[in-house]
């Protein structure tokens, strides 16, 4: 089976809001006793989801991001344990292992009963395990479904993040091997009841960035989102690369992403040129972003401002993309979190592209229910690896329904309904509804469409699809005097200049483009447009001779 057919074979999106049941109680909260603004950090997640105070864990560990694999075991993966059996949030228990005829052959010390499902490290708290010299019973843990050597020769490495490692710590009185990835069973996994510690699998998950009041901002923003939806546009970033090429899933998981964010009701856009997108490229309202490959943070995310919604999921693929978290300019993580990204995820060592979080099932999860924690640890195929989970756990994206959601904001008279009415649209089309057919409900029914620049910009792109070009302008024009964001305004000003021209309104296209430099001066893409302007002023001197 492909990747797309295993993707797509779960169904479409329900986009019908499950019934929550993650909560405070099913969790616990550790922070770094060393570090007061970690104990901050934890106080404040714990004050905002109703984490019991009896579940909230402090360990003193080192201050740095990196720790050794001996100060791991003895000073927070024992005794983390060792707390949970202690407070009867785990019971162990001996486990028969069983054969494929069911026959024992073998029983094993495990976590049989749990009280909780999610823990949340604290600012503070080590971001990434060291490289330690392993005696040779430990060197027999590989992926069974690599073949090649010289991959196999790769994994041999005992690195790993502190997340991933403490992601299988409810089998901690078994026998597991601390070289190489660890099958991950419930990668794509669609039941979220089974993603439990009495399966093997704690969800981990990390309030942290450049500052611990960023880390604290993350539960807030969360919350926010949860209660008034999470809104904006999505953008995907890929590289253009062919089927052929080696590195092709990072492209695959990136395109099924963008259909998964149409699905869920996102004006959508996806790029293919092989380097990421320009400073130039106007990112406005971004509520989904999904990219790669490059080392340091680049392009828009550079901007002084980045137009991150709240509840904004940002991820961008890179081996070292979180070589550091407590940096607002190094790598990709710490930079998006400073910048207002609410969750994201990333690498702390080389962990190989097979090895690195299936996007696009991140996307199809939350989209189903799921808490970002869960989500987080079913799209990825490895436990005991590279990958560092970034954000509140418990995070519910889409935990009301479309109509849910849209009901609560007309009630409350909330400015976000001109999101929600934009996405009906874009789930009608996603539907295979024709822009011709939705044209009249909103430039006629729907009562804010000529309040907002959302909506009235949506209405231009309808126009357009329809092949009304003139229209199309007018709603173009027309949404400038609505008060857009920056980065909206910008894009609008380019394309109109574009639509503009193409009808031959040389003029207006003119002083369309000396308006984006007056209202715009620093923008990126002021060469680009300087250019554009002589052309089309050229254009006009000739017509006139």
């Amino acid at each position: 089976m492909t990747f797309l057919r295993i993707i797509f074979a779960f169904g479409l999106l329900a986009l019908a809001g499950l019934t929550a049941f993650a909560g405070g109680e099913e969790v616990v909260v550790i922070y770094n006793s060393q570090l007061p603004a970690s104990k901050t950090v934890a106080e404040h997640y714990a004050a905002a989801r109703s984490v019991p105070a009896k579940q909230i864990f402090g360990f003193g560990l080192t201050t740095n991001e990196s720790m050794t694999r001996a100060d791991f075991t003895d000073f927070l993966q024992k005794p983390l344990a060792e707390k949970l059996e202690a407070t009867g949030l785990w019971k162990f228990s001996e486990v028969a292992v069983r054969d494929a005829k069911g026959r024992v052959e073998a029983t094993e010390f495990r976590v049989v009963e749990s009280k909780i499902r999610y823990a949340v490290l604290c600012y503070g708290v080590p971001l990434k395990i060291e490289t330690s010299s392993m005696a040779a019973e430990f060197m027999d843990r590989l992926i069974e479904k690599i073949t090649d050597k010289d991959t196999r020769e790769k994994l041999r490495r005992n690195e790993a993040s502190v997340d991933s490692e403490l992601a299988w710590l409810p089998l901690i009185k078994t026998k597991i091997p601390l070289t190489g990835p660890l099958v991950n069973p419930f990668y794509l996994c669609t039941n979220r009841a089974a993603l439990n510690c009495a399966n093997g699998l704690l969800l981990v998950a990390r309030l942290d960035g450049p500052t611990p009041e960023i880390a604290a901002q993350l539960v807030d923003k969360a919350i926010e989102a949860e209660n008034h939806g999470l809104w904006g546009r999505a953008y995907f970033d890929a590289r253009g690369l062919a089927p052929t090429n080696t590195y092709f899933l990072g492209d695959e998981w990136m395109f099924a992403g963008a259909r998964i964010a149409r699905q869920l009701g996102f004006e959508t856009e996806v790029d293919t040129n092989e380097n990421t997108l320009p400073a130039s490229f106007p990112m406005s309202h971004i509520g989904i972003y999904a990219g790669w490959y490059a080392g340091e943070v680049n392009g828009p995310f550079t901007l002084p401002k980045v137009e991150f919604m709240p509840g904004a999921f940002a991820y961008h693929l890179h081996s070292y993309s979180a070589d550091t978290v407590r940096s607002a300019t190094r790598n990709w993580c710490g930079p998006l979190l400073a910048k207002g990204a609410t969750c994201t995820m990333g690498c702390v060592y080389e962990p190989f592209l097979q090895f690195t979080p299936n996007i696009a099932f991140t996307l199809q999860a939350l989209g189903n229910g799921y808490t970002f924690g869960e989500a987080a640890w079913a799209s990825q195929v490895a436990l005991s690896w590279q990958t560092t989970v970034i954000g509140d756990p418990l995070y519910q994206p889409f935990k009301k329904s479309p109509p849910e959601m849209h009901s609560f904001l007309t009630r409350t008279k909330n400015p976000l309904l001109e999101w929600s009415f934009n996405r009906l649209i874009c789930l009608d089309l996603a539907r295979g509804l024709r822009p011709s057919q939705l044209l009249d409900f909103l430039a006629n029914q729907v009562p804010i469409s000529g309040q907002s620049a959302v909506l009235t910009e949506k209405l231009a792109t309808l126009y357009e699809a329809a092949g009304k070009p003139s229209s199309a302008i007018e709603s173009w024009q027309n949404a400038l005097k609505l008060n857009p964001s920056p980065q909206q305004k910008i894009r609008l000003r380019l394309t109109l200049g574009e639509k503009l021209a193409a009808q031959d309104r040389l003029a207006e296209a003119a002083e369309n483009y000396r308006a984006l430099i007056a209202e715009a001066p620093d923008y990126p893409g002021r060469s680009s447009v300087d250019e554009k302007l002589k052309a089309l002023e050229q254009k006009i001197s000739a017509a006139k001779k």
